[in-house]
């Protein structure tokens, strides 16, 4: 793994040993009287604390550097666009009317089990959605998933929501079938998951059993972007996620780096999170507000003031990360993206800066598909990387340069691991790897403080 060491001047030295640095890289719209009404109905569960695994979508399948590459930012653009469509269906719909249209896929897996007796599946977790759901029997048309798909008929504590249930009122799209509540997801590229709405108990980690959980029992699921695991969990700030129904003020994660993609990732909710924070580097922590965006509730907006490049404050309006009365513009932290998506004048300024700073020739060879590549030199151990710091409202982030720069010694390149955006920003996984991201749902903050992942 790559080793840093910072400089008193304005760059930081990147380590060119071993493998170097890698890269890898649905929401519902809902009146607060919903969400309220949906918070109030769940029971109490006061002292709740959850440590779980999380595995990235690309361990143990044996790729090369550029691979990991290439399948990141492929996920990536098309999560970016599937985040974007969420927030123009609610601008196109108006600011009173429901948007079905949600992010969807990820690039972590958690393990849990479901029912009485429990079965196993893997699922998608997602921050920039709600719904829990799985596949069901009896499938009349589903995905390939690794694991036996899930029968409600064989589980003692499946039972369905009715039409009237606050769950299923939270949905932002449902039928009433026999007093039965059915749902439809619909997200960006066209993929769907279909069925009832359900509660049932739900095992984490094979030993923490929480039962009367909401989620969605999926008969009918379309899609390819769902193929690594059996469903998905979500985590954003709406009534039907994992977080929300848990009734928990914290969750963090800590993303181990994608250099090493075969290390497990973690999840802590609950209690687990903030004493998570007395065995983290002890690195200073820094915390910005969270915005909130009436017309995506469920979505984690940041209030980015400006970057810094180097020694250089960036000449960015302020207002290029304004999150929109309309619902558009801001910038989410999310997950489930693998690299930083920045508005494409902000991006174009900090491509700029970088190109101008960093003394390496520039690689058009356009081989990774990155906007901003250098070539490589010969036999060299370190090179020097200009500082990046992100200036966040009461907070201002300077990253490790593992965080933001890719060195590819098979290909011979070093390059940005950022992009432009038409519009939303996105703060992706590759910057927040080895960092501890705590949000704090009742402070309405998030706080970053550094941490070696993979030794929690």
């Amino acid at each position: 793994m790559a080793s840093l060491s910072s400089s008193s001047s304005s760059s930081i030295f990147l380590a060119l040993t071993l493998m170097l640095i890698s890269c890898s890289s649905a929401t519902s719209r809902l009146p607060s009287s919903r969400r309220s009404a949906l918070i109030d109905l769940l029971p109490q569960r006061s002292g709740v604390g959850f440590r779980l695994t999380l595995h990235h979508v690309d361990s143990g399948k044996n790729l090369t550097k550029i691979q990991k590459i290439q399948r990141g930012m492929g996920r990536g653009f098309r999560r970016l666009h599937r985040l974007r469509a969420a927030v123009l269906a609610a601008e196109d719909d108006g600011a009173n009317v429901e948007a079905p249209t949600h992010a969807g896929n990820g690039e972590f897996l958690m393990k849990l089990s479901a029912g009485t007796p429990p079965v196993t599946y893997s699922a998608i977790v997602d921050t920039g959605s709600d719904l829990i759901w799985t596949q069901c029997k009896p499938c009349t048309k589903c995905f390939d998933q690794p694991t036996p798909i899930f029968d409600p008929e064989k589980s003692s504590s499946f039972s369905k929501l009715g039409c009237s249930s606050d769950p299923c009122k939270a949905l932002p799209q449902s039928n009433c079938n026999k007093d039965t509540c059915e749902y439809l997801y619909t997200y960006g590229d066209y993929s769907s998951t279909q069925g009832i709405l359900a509660m049932e108990t739900f095992t984490f980690e094979d030993e923490h059993s929480v039962s009367g959980l909401a989620f969605g029992c999926g008969e009918d699921n379309e899609g390819d972007g769902f193929a690594q695991g059996s469903g998905l969990v979500g985590l954003g700030r709406g009534p039907l996620s994992l977080v929300s129904q848990l009734k928990q003020n914290e969750f963090s994660y800590c993303l181990t780096s994608i250099e090493d993609s075969d290390s497990t990732s973690l999840l802590f909710i609950g209690s687990d999170a903030s004493n998570t924070l007395n065995k983290s580097m002890g690195g200073e922590i820094q915390t910005t507000s969270l915005l909130r965006n009436p017309a995506q509730p469920s979505f984690y907006y940041l209030p980015l003031q400006g970057i810094t490049v180097g020694s250089k404050r960036l000449d960015i309006e302020e207002s290029t990360f304004t999150l929109s009365d309309d619902g558009t513009g801001g910038m989410i932290i999310d997950s489930g993206t693998t690299l930083t998506y920045l508005e494409d004048s902000a991006f174009r300024a900090v491509k700029k800066e970088f190109a101008s700073r960093v003394r390496l020739p520039t690689d058009d060879s356009g081989a990774t598909g990155l906007d901003l590549c250098f070539k490589l030199p010969e036999n060299t151990k370190q090179i020097p990387v200009p500082k990046l710091i992100f200036h966040f409202r009461g907070a201002d982030l300077e990253l490790p340069g593992e965080n933001y720069m890719i060195a590819d010694p098979s290909t011979g390149v070093l390059c940005l691991a950022m992009g432009g955006s038409n519009g939303m920003s996105i703060f992706g996984n590759i910057q927040q790897q080895n960092l501890l991201v705590l949000h704090d749902l009742h402070k309405e903050t998030v706080s970053f403080i550094p941490t070696e992942c993979n030794k929690l």
